[in-house]
């Protein structure tokens, strides 16, 4: 449903630390979950747990493993997390030697939040130095936290990592961190992983093909330590981290921080957890993880389908009507991420993933087919989706490289 069915929305905005606080104040909250990026970045999270109400989410300065992608290297390095190597750059020119250093695939990060589209990975020289270029002379959309507008705008660049991606989310107190279970997701707007970045098309868990002991691969070499280095820089970080990472030739490599659940990977993990969400979320804010128990999975694989509006994720189009069918699987459901209720009463778009189709199945085939259904039985003028997640795993040709 949309979200003004089913809560109050926050009038002045979930952008304004102070009243998200009092808000949660007035109502009496116990346990404060900050999901989006922007509101982290912002300082949400420090407003709320100045007022004595538990939060899961991180600090404003915690944040900034999300928030600049420069910063987050200069942790990975203190850390020494396994990653890709880059180039912080500050000028045009640095960015074409980054890039003449690295060769192609180039790859182009802006340094701050921009909503999963802010990096581009391209064999075309030209195209990354106008991403570098638009990432320089851009007046950010987000807040960052540390900032008073006096820092120069960044972006890095970094050497193409080969091999498949993996998600992996690790909830942590601060100390103790607990990971949930891998996922893979698709973040090429087009099949066969074409067209430009997105915020995700979709996404499937388990992975038959993961490496065995790769979770406790990751907790020690790369969560653990980040959250302990950020606990002994005196910013600890209590809320999500999310590994992306890439399974190369080199081993297992970083590609990105996030500081947030985030979709559509959290709608195949959180599909398949047994464990009640809001105890473990609550123990993380509360700083007693390690009193939890072993989290429970289902043996169920799961699969979810973004639903895309016209024109996304350039310019996507919205108040689009949505008709959704009626579902004969109940275990396909859809959550909405992009609507509203336009003028006229009825569900319309109001941004560029507007659906996200999730099913569960015994097997890949059968999540599959029911995400699938459902998909089929929803109507938007000019929408587009990928027909191929988790088609590579299906037909078992997802590989990962020997380790050199």
């Amino acid at each position: 449903m949309a979200g003004a069915a089913v809560c109050e929305p926050l009038a002045e905005g979930i952008l304004d630390p102070a009243a998200v606080a009092r808000r949660a104040v007035e109502h009496g909250v116990d346990l404060v979950v900050v999901g989006p990026e922007a509101p982290l970045v912002a300082g949400v999270a420090d407003a709320v747990r100045k007022r004595g109400i538990a939060c899961f989410g991180p600090s404003a300065a915690a944040a900034q493993l999300e928030g600049s992608k420069a910063f987050a290297k200069e942790i990975m390095a203190s850390a020494g997390v396994p990653t890709a190597l880059a180039h912080v750059c500050r000028t045009l020119e640095e960015v074409t030697d980054a890039l003449d250093a690295f060769g192609a695939p180039y790859v182009v990060k802006d340094d701050g939040l921009a909503a999963g589209k802010g990096v581009v990975v391209t064999e075309n020289r030209m195209q990354a130095v106008a991403h570098a270029a638009q990432c320089l002379n851009r007046i950010a959309e987000y807040p960052t936290a540390g900032q008073d507008g006096s820092r120069p705008p960044t972006v890095v660049v970094e050497e193409y990592l080969d091999g498949p991606e993996v998600s992996l989310f690790c909830v942590t107190d601060g100390s103790t961190v607990v990971p949930l279970a891998p996922a893979q997701d698709f973040k090429r707007v087009g099949e066969d992983d074409s067209g430009p970045n997105t915020g995700g098309m979709g996404a499937y868990s388990p992975l038959d093909w993961a490496p065995p002991g790769l979770v406790d691969e990751v907790v020690q070499r790369v969560a653990q330590p980040t959250v302990d280095q950020m606990r002994h820089r005196g910013t600890p970080f209590v809320g999500l981290l999310y590994v992306g990472l890439a399974l190369t030739s080199r081993g297992t490599r970083v590609v990105e921080f996030n500081a947030r659940f985030g979709d559509p990977e959290t709608q195949v993990v959180l599909a398949r957890l047994k464990t009640p969400l809001g105890g473990l979320l609550h123990a993380a804010a509360s700083g007693t993880l390690d009193q939890i128990a072993p989290l429970r999975w289902s043996p169920d694989y799961a699969v979810t389908v973004v639903v895309a509006a016209k024109g996304y994720p350039e310019a996507p189009r919205k108040c689009v009507l949505i008709e959704m069918g009626s579902s004969q699987d109940d275990e396909a459901y859809t959550l909405h991420a992009g609507t509203k209720i336009g003028s006229n009463g009825m569900l319309v778009s109001a941004g560029g993933r507007v659906l996200s189709v999730v099913a569960t199945g015994a097997d890949l085939t059968q999540a599959r087919e029911r995400a699938y259904r459902a998909v089929d039985r929803i109507t938007m003028q000019g929408s587009h989706y990928r027909r191929d997640i988790a088609l590579a795993a299906l037909q078992g040709v997802v590989r990962v490289p020997t380790v050199l």
